[in-house]
């Protein structure tokens, strides 16, 4: 028989097929529109353009007028797939083996796109929407550049009216089993790039030369073994990963005319950008102060930390989540950046999805069981939300 419109194994599959490689879409979006549209939901293609950059379809869809506003934020893009002979199964062709559907996106984050798109349309055919509104924020930019994406659409729900109370962001947050963990956060991301200019020469005339890999390298020895902070309630220490060193000389002999250095800093809301570059700017002096040098600094700003402050939101869901798994999830802030760094500016943001371990892996999948229980999960958090 069938699967019902609301079965979620269906959605999956359907948007698994779709090999929607960042920037492509290749009708993952249409799946969804269709769908919810059935379901009574008014649905909007955005298309953003930017010079530079790749087109981005993108969907928006409401169904409800009145608050309070619950927006479901995911994205339909996945990452490339690899050396398709790796996979046991076709990367689009959402086969179920020993009750695991295999494909490109199952766990990041299609899966998640399909369970709350089935929570939600069953919630709206048994419930109606005279408690509020309901609403998708779905991208197909996520896992590419972020500018023609959740970003452009955010400001458009702004102008429209259309901005949330609350979102939920649909990524693969838990670790070892559903439920485990919530995303109440995430740290900030800083990048820098730090060149040292010098005087090539022979090496054997050290008066004749001023050496750039040795100041750097006194540098980089310094900041990298500095603490940069211990942390905070929500938090782990902040932490300073050197990348590349460069040189660019393939001789021994040869005192090089400069040298480069990266790395990232990965932050809590301890930080700015600002205080940031400030830290990284007195290190630079002090070893300009001691060794000289002609030092260029630059850097790229990756995401601002933020935190959702555990309340009655965070406690909706994770009493949601206790209450379908036995499981009092986590609150973490671990991990790198998703689209709630750009969600958060505009409500509240969490993020909690399905277990993590083959996200952007040869034979991604999610069990079957799994994805029905996202599902119920997803369907007691809108009736927690519009009944409490």
């Amino acid at each position: 028989m069938k699967n019902t419109p609301s079965d979620p194994i269906e959605i999956l599959q359907d948007l698994i097929r779709c090999a929607s490689v960042t920037p492509l879409d290749e009708g993952a979006l249409g799946v969804m529109e269709t769908l919810l549209t059935k379901s009574g939901f008014t649905c909007h293609r955005l298309v953003f353009k930017q010079e530079g950059t790749p087109d981005i379809d993108n969907l928006f869809a409401r169904i409800g007028s009145t608050a309070p506003h619950l927006c479901f934020a995911g994205h339909t893009d996945v990452v490339p797939v690899g050396d398709a002979n790796d996979w046991k199964q076709p990367p689009f062709a959402a086969e179920i083996r020993d009750g695991q559907i295999y494909g490109r996106g199952a766990t990041d984050m299609k899966g998640s796109v399909a369970a709350f798109a089935a929570a939600a349309m069953d919630y709206v055919k048994e419930q109606g929407t005279d408690k509020g509104s309901i609403s998708f924020l779905i991208t197909g930019d996520e896992e590419g550049p972020a500018i023609n994406g959740t970003v452009k659409v955010l400001e458009w729900m702004k102008k429209f009216g259309h901005l949330p109370d609350h979102c939920l962001v649909g990524e693969p947050s838990c670790v070892d089993q559903l439920g485990d963990t919530i995303k109440i956060g995430r740290r900030g991301s800083l990048s820098f790039t730090v060149t040292v200019e010098g005087k090539q020469g022979h090496v054997a005339y050290p008066n004749k030369t001023d050496n750039p890999v040795h100041k750097l390298a006194r540098f980089v020895d310094r900041i990298s073994s500095t603490k940069i902070d211990d942390g905070n309630a929500h938090f782990g220490p902040s932490t300073l990963g050197v990348t590349t060193f460069d040189v660019g000389n393939p001789a021994t002999n040869v005192v090089p005319a400069r040298a480069t250095a990266k790395f990232n800093i990965r932050f809590s809301t301890e930080h700015t950008y600002a205080s940031l570059r400030e830290w990284v700017d007195r290190y630079i002096a002090y070893v300009k102060n001691e060794m000289g040098g002609n030092w260029i600094t630059s850097s790229s700003e990756g995401a601002e930390a933020f935190i959702t402050e555990p309340g009655a939101f965070v406690g909706l869901v994770q009493d949601a989540i206790e209450q379908e798994t036995g499981i009092l999830p986590k609150l973490s802030t671990t991990g790198g950046t998703s689209d709630a760094r750009f969600i958060k500016d505009y409500c509240p943001v969490l993020e909690f999805g399905p277990t993590n371990a083959t996200i952007h892996q040869v034979d991604e999948r999610i069990s079957v069981d799994e994805l029905k229980a996202t599902t119920r999960i997803y369907k007691r958090i809108i009736e927690s939300y519009f009944n409490t």
